[in-house]
Order: structure tokens, then C-alpha cells, then sequence
């Protein structure tokens, strides 16, 4: 795959990423966007195949700490907080145990 295919691969799931971690929050959605779009621009002409190599794999890493790790949480007033975890987050909840279990 070409270098601005790839470029332009990681850009777009930046956005898709953004537009579901960031759901319903107008304000996030836009911040994350105007950041995208910025960090794109200002590097837009980069020559160096090795720079953009390595920037590609920062907006991937981005991308993946993103989808893994932020959770939307609205305040709901001076005490409480509403957790939106995306059904991605949700792990199944497995009790511990400390010995293997027997097979039947």
C-alpha cells in the first residue's frame, strides 16, 4: 500500500474512532476533530519517508488508545456521574479462581 493511501487510511479511522468514543458530546467531537485536522495540516508537507512512516504509527497508536481506553462520563451534579461505557469496553465479568478447574 502507498504511503498517502496509508496516510489517508489512518486519518479516516481517526475520525470514525472519534465519532464513536465521542458520541453525543458536540464539544469533544469538535475539539478532536479541529486536533485531527490540525495535526494533518501541519504536516502535510513532509517529504521524509521515514518522518511519515513514524507518524503514521503515532496516528495509529492514537487511534487505538482512543478506542480502548476512553470512557464518556457526564456530570449529572456536584456528586454524581454518569459512566457511557461503549459496548467494546464491557469485558464479561468471569469470577477469579485459583485453582484451574477440573475437567468433566
Amino acid at each position: 500500500m502507498g504511503t498517502r493511501v496509508k496516510v489517508l487510511s489512518v486519518f479516516k479511522s481517526l475520525h470514525r474512532t472519534r465519532m464513536a468514543v465521542f458520541k453525543d458530546d458536540e464539544r469533544a467531537l469538535t475539539a478532536a476533530k479541529l486536533k485531527i485536522n490540525e495535526e494533518f495540516r501541519k504536516n502535510k508537507n513532509e517529504l521524509s519517508e521515514e518522518n511519515i512512516k513514524k507518524m503514521i504509527k503515532m496516528g495509529s497508536d492514537v487511534e487505538t488508545v482512543l478506542r480502548e481506553s476512553v470512557l464518556q462520563v457526564e456530570h449529572l451534579g456536584d456528586q454524581k456521574l454518569l459512566l457511557r461505557p461503549r459496548e467494546s469496553l464491557l469485558l464479561e465479568n468471569v469470577p477469579y479462581c485459583d485453582q484451574p478447574r477440573k475437567k468433566s
